[in-house]
């Protein structure tokens, strides 16, 4: 799906390329149309892992990533988002938390042992809770 994203837009950007050579475009917008399209595919989806040690969300391709140590995770709940805390990676002073979220409202809340609140957007909160109170409980 990115890849087919990623053709599609250095199609167009080089068809808007060809089209500025010819009428006298400058290409520091194109430049910029490209840069825009890459950080957009960036943040297109969210992948969220459990393994034997860690929780891992990866942000597209993988350019955007967080671990956290699973021994280090006090408690997950799941939550609801405002829809003011919006998508991508956010940083709210009230409360003080981390949001990492592309779509929807659904989230797990995890607080780690120093205090630190997290909020992970997923489509299958109660899923990624029960998973991850497997792993707080043992």
């Amino acid at each position: 799906m990115l890849f087919a994203l990623f053709i599609i837009a250095l199609f167009y950007v080089g068809l808007y390329g060809v089209i500025a050579i010819r009428i006298g475009f400058n290409f520091d917008i194109i430049a910029v149309m490209a840069l825009v399209l890459f950080i957009l595919a960036s943040f297109s989806t969210l992948t969220v892992t459990i393994d034997e040690s860690y929780l891992r969300i990866k942000f597209g391709y993988g350019i955007f990533r967080k671990k956290f140590l699973l021994k280090e995770i006090v408690s997950a709940k799941t939550v609801k988002n405002h829809w003011y805390y919006g998508w991508g990676i956010r940083l709210w002073l009230w409360p003080y938390m981390w949001v990492y979220n592309v779509s929807g409202f659904n989230a797990v809340e995890i607080i780690t042992k120093s205090g630190k609140i997290y909020r992970i957007g997923t489509d299958v909160p109660s899923e990624l809770e029960s998973a991850l109170k497997l792993y707080i409980n043992t």
